[in-house]
């Protein structure tokens, strides 16, 4: 069974994650790590990444069964968050307004679907 390409970025992270993923994935620009570990491993990975950030930020863009191929984890402060959009997973912008956290409509689910 083959893996296919898993993609994570790191922004501002405590310097022990990015040696933590040098372990399955390469570092191909600062904080960008591509690699094709299995479901196992990514899955590990994420529950380290999302219990370490901190005031970082993290995004995990992996292959999943959808229309696109991919889904994408979060995890962190002011970050990114997948949205639907007529059944498309696009990116959505925290906005900064009074002080309230932002929050997205129609989430993405970690297993890629729509709720």
């Amino acid at each position: 069974m083959s893996s296919a390409t898993t993609v994570v970025v790191l922004i501002a992270a405590p310097p022990g994650l990015r040696g933590h993923l040098t372990r399955w994935f390469i570092e191909v620009a600062p904080g960008v790590f591509v690699g094709s570990p299995n479901t196992r491993i990514r899955d590990g990975l994420w529950k380290i990444l999302a219990e370490r950030i901190r005031d970082g930020q993290v995004v995990m863009i992996e292959p999943a069964r959808t229309e696109q191929g991919w889904t994408v984890r979060t995890a962190g402060q002011d970050r990114w968050t997948a949205a639907d959009f007529d059944g498309l997973t696009l990116m959505s912008r925290p906005r900064r307004s009074a002080g309230q956290p932002w929050t997205t409509t129609k989430p993405v689910k970690e297993n890629g679907m729509i709720t």
